[in-house]
């Protein structure tokens, strides 16, 4: 594959996709039926083929469902952007979730924009038009910025640019491709966020890693918690010596009901008296003992 001269100063793809590629004469496309008015092309459905080149791995059902939904009632409101391929066939370039909720809605055509581009284009559209997208999951994002760096040789720099992104934003999507496969697997279904991912990050070896994401998934640790958690693995010397402060002391009558407590839930409790008002905190370690503390509080 021949590897294209990237033009920094070319607007993001979003902004001016469509000034961006050369039409293809109506008289060279078969099966395709221009409107009035230089109106999109009505393209058979069955005559397009799937993008080769696409890098979304999840769409929602229920959301293409919904968008099946409103194309039955209302139409395609925004046109598909394919290219000719030869035999009366047309290649989808982007568009995808349209082109599929058409097809579930039993459309027999669908708008199209005609345009004649190589495979690197085609490539290169398909993937900064998803990064423009607000609906893919952080590994998406992240594997799409590798693979214009891998294909097209971009700097992080023309990266932001091409797609409206800061290029610190980019950076770390690119550096999630760091983490092992089983946490990059829980970010992708949405058991961890972005932000627990880049605290992760700090911590070096695999099996740390991979701990910390067990115990963030199994405690729901907000992001906050897993910095506070992530620190205290990166410097446990403070958190002992933190730890080591000595207690201070408890009123008897207090300290009773919190044993008295402790032994009824099987858990650590913890009273904070000031004078008649605090606060019962109560500490569990497993998702089991929640459900128990939960039975326990609730009467169940």
């Amino acid at each position: 594959m021949n590897t294209p001269v990237i033009d920094t100063k070319r607007r993001a793809l979003g902004k001016g996709l469509d000034s961006l590629l050369p039409r293809v004469p109506v008289a060279a496309t078969a099966n395709a039926v221009e409107a009035e008015g230089g109106k999109p092309l009505e393209i058979q459905i069955d005559k397009i083929d799937p993008n080769p080149f696409q890098t979304r791995s999840q769409m929602k059902e229920g959301q293409l469902a919904e968008l099946a939904a409103s194309i039955s009632a209302n139409g395609v409101v925004q046109p598909i952007l394919v290219r000719p391929v030869g035999g009366g066939r047309f290649q989808l370039i982007a568009g995808e979730r349209r082109w599929r909720a058409s097809k579930l809605a039993g459309k027999l055509t669908i708008p199209s924009i005609l345009r004649q581009v190589s495979d690197e284009q085609a490539m290169e559209i398909t993937i900064v038009e998803n990064l423009q997208r607000e609906d893919l999951n952080p590994m998406e994002q992240a594997r799409a910025f590798e693979r214009l760096s891998r294909e097209f040789h971009m700097t992080q720099e023309q990266m932001a640019v091409r797609t409206g992104k800061d290029r610190t934003t980019v950076a770390n999507f690119l550096r999630l491709l760091r983490l092992p496969a089983s946490v990059q697997t829980r970010v992708e279904s949405g058991e961890l966020s972005f932000g627990h991912a880049k605290v992760l990050l700090a911590l070096e070896h695999t099996e740390d890693i991979e701990k910390a994401a067990q115990k963030i998934v199994a405690l729901s640790l907000s992001v906050r918690q897993t910095e506070t958690h992530v620190q205290g693995l990166l410097h446990p010397e403070k958190a002992g010596k933190k730890d080591a402060k000595p207690e201070k002391p408890i009123d008897p009558n207090v300290r009773e009901v919190q044993e008295r407590l402790q032994r009824a839930l099987g858990l650590k409790v913890n009273i904070e008296d000031h004078n008649g008002r605090g606060k019962v905190i109560i500490e569990y370690a497993r998702l089991e003992d929640f459900d128990t503390l939960l039975e326990h509080l609730a009467g169940e």
